[in-house]
């Protein structure tokens, strides 16, 4: 589901038009910050399409992502539990159940007692899960190419940099996640 639920972004002489109503309303963070969900809701569609033809969601792919990054590295990790599941993936854990539960019935993941704690339980994929893997991950690294080929080498760099910085200030705008209201634009530069 998109994120921003305009068809057309306004355009930046709305934006100052707006700001003559709304004086905390900085037309050119707006204009960047619409242009940011765009883009985002742009590529989360592409890449949802790609999944939605190997009958997978986003969701379930990014356990199964998770699952598969703990493997790989030829280092022995231990199995990850639903619960360190849902902070990897940024769901609650009660998400995380659900997404267990479809996995587990569809046959990609298992869930088995932690060998440490037996009243935890671990997942693991099946081997189904990492044929299925081996299927989509071509075509959607190919995806992730394709979206960044406007780019030169440089500008996606400079891109990663400021992505980082926003999210690095969005993580103290409010960094416990309940919603609290953001610092001022003048506690915002000191920091």
């Amino acid at each position: 589901m998109p994120l921003l639920m305009l068809k057309d972004l306004p355009r930046y002489e709305c934006l100052l038009e707006a700001a003559r109503e709304f004086p905390d309303l900085d037309p050119s963070a707006t204009e960047v910050f619409l242009h940011l969900l765009r883009a985002g809701d742009e590529a989360f569609r592409v890449v949802e399409s790609h999944l939605a033809q190997h009958d997978i969601t986003q969701g379930r792919f990014g356990v199964l992502m998770a699952l598969w990054g703990n493997d790989r590295g030829g280092e022995v990790r231990p199995p990850l539990s639903p619960a360190t599941l849902a902070e990897r993936t940024g769901v609650t854990r009660a998400t995380m159940t659900g997404l267990i539960d479809t996995l587990e019935r569809d046959g990609l993941v298992r869930r088995e007692p932690d060998p440490a704690d037996r009243r935890m339980m671990t997942v693991k994929p099946t081997r189904q899960a990492v044929a299925l893997l081996t299927r989509i991950l071509p075509g959607h690294f190919q995806r992730m190419a394709a979206l960044m080929l406007p780019l030169t080498e440089s500008e996606r760099e400079v891109l990663v940099s400021l992505l980082q910085k926003i999210a690095n200030q969005a993580s103290t705008l409010s960094p416990t996640g309940d919603g609290s209201a953001a610092p001022t634009a003048e506690v915002a530069a000191r920091g």
